[in-house]
């Protein structure tokens, strides 16, 4: 490799000075690129050399454009049969959010500093945090893909993800636990829940609440994978409905469980089986879908529906309110002065989340005390990493005063 320095004069006579790299990659094949400053040259130099001795260099000349790569990582996803939703939403993220900012740049332009100042600019046209995140993953999962086809010679988004989390304690960011009666509704507040649910929304909260489904799993379960007519009630997963009402399998192979029901759980169920809507429409015959918790139609009920219906209506009954903020985080008031409530928990998944810490729970406490690992299979996660990261916390520590004096004192008796 070497640098030289390159003059000449312009068409109006103005003298202009470059500095230019010439090399040959991996490949011995003969590379020139041209820089303004000689240490932008030096420092591609000594980049280059690195990529050029693992073998993963890429010259501008063959790179391809972020919008080029996107376009092949779309097809990869089709190719690997990923859910239609998901396809749906990397398909947004890149054609609304990716390539309207940096389609047009070569992958080999691409870096740190880049890729953080397209995170911002995300969130300087608008873009929620989480949408941030996303779009931010589906970059770095587009990269990958190129990486796969020898079209990148790193991954400046995860390199960004990697410095963020080497930074100080003061500069990284930690991911809040989970708290009884903030995030997860605690022992009375479910009670008071399911001694308000009502209608068709009762076996669904209660069977929401005793097995941690998902709300997707709870959409798709059909009652040929519920066993009633034993002495041991329990429920089987082996499909789920996406948001657009697609059926399909469980998220992992994971997701594949079977979770014994309680017996008044089960009753509850018996009885609503007897009057579940079997109803069919003219376009197609849905009630061989034979759904436990279908809309009135026998169609998969959407996520929304049940929120808006079943869940706020119980937790506003049940009194499981809080203030409602404005977005200066202040309480709000009606024109009459009076405070505006809001449901504690809006989403289905604060129940998995209730269905989790029964498991942990000490028996003496009202819980299972169940091991990581069978919590793990009990709520479908396709790793006990993935249980422990959100639940972890929630397990009984092994220094507690109780124990450790029942530890010293099983311990000195022998002495």
């Amino acid at each position: 490799m070497s640098i030289r320095k390159r003059t000449w004069k312009t068409a109006n006579g103005d003298a202009r000075t470059a500095w230019v790299l010439d090399y040959f990659d991996q490949n011995r094949k003969r590379r020139l690129r041209t820089f303004d400053r000689k240490q932008d040259a030096e420092k591609f130099e000594a980049t280059t050399r690195i990529e050029i001795g693992k073998g993963i260099h890429v010259a501008d000349r063959d790179s391809i454009t972020v919008k080029e790569a996107g376009t092949l990582w779309l097809a990869e996803c089709r190719a690997e049969n990923l859910e239609p939703t998901t396809l749906e939403q990397y398909d947004q993220h890149l054609r609304l959010h990716i390539v309207p900012f940096i389609g047009s740049e070569k992958l080999s332009h691409l870096n740190v500093p880049f890729v953080s100042s397209f995170r911002t600019k995300l969130r300087d046209e608008g873009r929620s945090p989480a949408m941030v995140r996303g779009v931010m993953g589906s970059l770095g999962a587009l990269i990958s893909v190129a990486q796969q086809r020898g079209q990148a010679a790193h991954n400046p988004v995860r390199e960004l993800k990697r410095s963020r989390r080497k930074g100080s304690a003061s500069q990284q960011r930690h991911k809040a636990k989970l708290k009884i009666g903030v995030d997860i509704p605690t022992r009375d507040e479910i009670r008071a829940l399911l001694a308000k649910a009502k209608g068709r929304y009762r076996p669904l909260l209660m069977t929401a609440v005793v097995t941690g489904l998902r709300a997707s799993e709870l959409r798709g379960l059909r009652w040929e994978d519920v066993d009633l007519d034993t002495k041991k009630p329990e429920l089987h997963v082996r499909q789920r409905a996406d948001r657009r009402g697609i059926i399909g399998p469980p998220k992992s192979a994971s997701g594949y469980r079977t979770i014994p029901l309680p017996p008044d759980t089960a009753q509850v169920l018996r009885e609503w089986k007897l009057i579940c809507p079997k109803k069919r429409d003219h376009k197609r015959d849905p009630g061989k879908l034979h759904l436990v918790f279908p809309n009135g139609a026998g169609n998969v009920e959407l996520t929304g529906n049940i929120i808006k219906r079943g869940l706020i209506p119980t937790m506003i009954a049940a009194r499981l309110v809080i203030p409602a903020l404005d977005e200066q985080k202040k309480v709000r008031r009606d024109e009459s002065g009076k405070v505006i409530f809001e449901p504690k928990y809006t989403g289905m998944h604060a129940l998995r989340h209730f269905f989790a810490s029964w498991c942990i729970n000490r028996k003496v406490d009202g819980g299972h005390e169940l091991p990581p690992k069978i919590v793990q299979e009990r709520l479908g996660h396709s790793t006990i990493a993935m249980t422990l990261d959100i639940y972890g916390h929630l397990f009984p520590r092994g220094d507690d005063t109780a124990e450790l004096a029942a530890a010293e004192q099983s311990l000195l008796s022998t002495i």
